[in-house]
């Protein structure tokens, strides 16, 4: 039985990799990176919660956000590393910040006594507002990114996806604003369809 259950922890480990990568961008490049802000604060902040979610509640472990995180995180490492051996600069690619983020999500569950509503509504919305302020300032870090990206374009770039001045400092939409209030207005019902999961798989 114990075998069985680290063998789901595995498994939803890497299916919820595989849900969050397919969710839009999961990497910032950097010719495209200001483009796909909002598209990747929405995605990513909704399916960091569902994944997240389910996999705290099915083990009942505070932490297991984080360690989720972590996952994508050394996930995106590799593919910066593979980016790089093919002779693009290093910051070529921005290794987005999700585990601040679903570290918020661990501490409301552990602070709430482990109530999984709570974890819903709470954690959901921390998650939402915070992950596209910490890439934000990640992103502010880059070094030059006009410059590599009309040096360094991709080579399957489309047309429409051709590098622009990125305005960074200058807020006129407001981009995290945007992420942020989007991220944090749909985390709460997708991290409710997480949970929705986890009843499921109790049940089968």
């Amino acid at each position: 039985r114990r075998t069985t259950h680290y063998l789901f922890i595995v498994v939803v480990a890497v299916n919820s990799t595989l849900l969050t990568i397919n969710a839009g961008d999961y990497i910032f490049y950097t010719d495209w990176a200001w483009t796909s802000f909002v598209v990747f604060s929405i995605s990513q902040s909704t399916m960091l919660v569902v994944g997240a979610i389910y996999y705290m509640l099915f083990t009942g472990v505070p932490g297991t956000a984080t360690y989720y995180a972590t996952i994508m995180t050394i996930y995106t490492w590799v593919a910066k590393g593979a980016w790089f051996s093919l002779g693009y600069p290093y910051d070529f690619i921005a290794v987005p910040v999700w585990i601040p983020s679903a570290m918020l999500l661990d501490l409301s569950y552990w602070a709430t006594r482990r109530n999984k509503h709570a974890a819903i509504l709470v954690g959901g919305a921390l998650v939402g507002l915070s992950l596209p302020l910490f890439n934000m300032i990640n992103l502010i870090l880059v070094r030059d990114p006009l410059e590599t990206a009309f040096k360094y374009p991709r080579p399957t770039l489309p047309p429409y996806m051709t590098p622009i001045e990125p305005q960074v400092g200058k807020f006129y939409n407001s981009p995290v604003a945007l992420g942020s209030g989007a991220g944090a207005v749909l985390s709460v019902p997708i991290a409710a369809l997480g949970a929705k999961l986890n009843t499921w798989t109790y049940r089968w």
